[in-house]
C-alpha cells in the first residue's frame, strides 16, 4: 500500500513514518503538491551469508592443493568471513 504525505507531514511525523517504514511501508512525499521521490525499505542484500547454497562459487568443488597447506575449509573461511 502506498501513503501519500506532503513534505510537511513528513518533517512532523518523522518518527512514525520511520516505524511504518521498518514495517514494510512506503511513502510518496509530495513537495508543492508534486511528487518528488518514495521512501521505501531497502532491497534485500544479494549472495547474504545465508545464501550461500545458491553462490556458485561456495559450491564448487577443490580445484587443486594449496600452497600455503590449508584445507579448503580454511579457504571458504577466508573467503566467506565464516
Amino acid at each position: 500500500m502506498k501513503n501519500v504525505i506532503s513534505a510537511k507531514e513528513l518533517r512532523a511525523h518523522l518518527s512514525e513514518v520511520v516505524e511504518q517504514v521498518r514495517r514494510g511501508g512506503r511513502f510518496t512525499v509530495l513537495y508543492r503538491s508534486r511528487p518528488v521521490f518514495v521512501i521505501s525499505p531497502p532491497e534485500p542484500a544479494r549472495g547474504k551469508p545465508d545464501d550461500l547454497e545458491n553462490e556458485p562459487f561456495y559450491r564448487a568443488g577443490p580445484l587443486g592443493a594449496s600452497t600455503h597447506g590449508d584445507a579448503a575449509s580454511r579457504h571458504d573461511e577466508i573467503a566467506y568471513r565464516l
